[in-house]
């Protein structure tokens, strides 16, 4: 596998004269790749769409739901008991029955957001690509890695990463969007993946 430097450009337009900048200064263009990378969670990794097998938090709603309910049922039969002068004794136990029912609804929905929102923090934390156009080069040693970070920056790319792969005919073959991006450009972002790094989110080693 190659070392490659990616950018990400705003404008189609800047990513033709990276292209052109790149060839110029002795770059094949069969070891550059531009493409379109869509915002996160729309890779179509899988058959039905999303690059995940299941919803953040999904297999811990259970746990919320049984905590609903039995939550739900104990106030149901409370408010049931209010009642029985109307609806006579059977007013506790539908009560228990609504409110567990209810209850299990809100507690496996508040279960899953609560997961789903400290996965999304970790994924941040890992620096997730932002969706834009990339430009990815094949390079061969640090002179040439200087030379399209150079390139990219002078282009406005606001942000550069490095990683290992293989570009071949002008395609990125081995890119994986759901990888966290090694940035070396902005500092900030490269401070994000450093400190990412140190809680144990890591992304391609090189």
């Amino acid at each position: 596998m190659a070392h490659i430097i990616a950018g990400r450009l705003q404008l189609q337009d800047q990513v033709q004269h990276a292209i052109h900048q790149l060839v110029a200064i002795g770059f094949s263009e069969n070891h550059i790749s531009s493409f379109y990378l869509n915002p996160p969670g729309q890779h179509d990794m899988y058959k039905f769409g999303g690059d995940r097998e299941e919803s953040p938090g999904s297999k811990d709603a259970g746990t919320g739901a049984v905590g609903g309910a039995t939550a739900g049922g104990a106030i149901g039969a409370a408010v049931g008991m209010i009642g029985i002068p109307v609806a006579g004794p059977v007013s506790p136990a539908l009560g228990a029955l609504v409110g567990a029912h209810v209850g299990s609804l809100i507690g496996g929905l508040s279960q899953m957001k609560e997961k789903g929102d400290t996965e999304d923090d970790a994924e941040n934390a890992a620096a997730v690509r932002r969706s834009g156009m990339m430009v990815a080069v094949s390079v061969t040693g640090p002179e040439q890695a200087d030379k399209v970070v150079t390139v990219l920056k002078g282009l406005g790319a606001d942000q550069i990463e490095t990683g290992e792969g293989i570009i071949t005919d002008g395609n990125w073959h081995d890119f994986d969007p759901l990888q966290p991006p090694k940035y070396i450009f902005p500092a900030e972002a490269a401070t994000v993946e450093q400190q990412a790094a140190e809680q144990g989110v890591t992304g391609r080693e090189l």
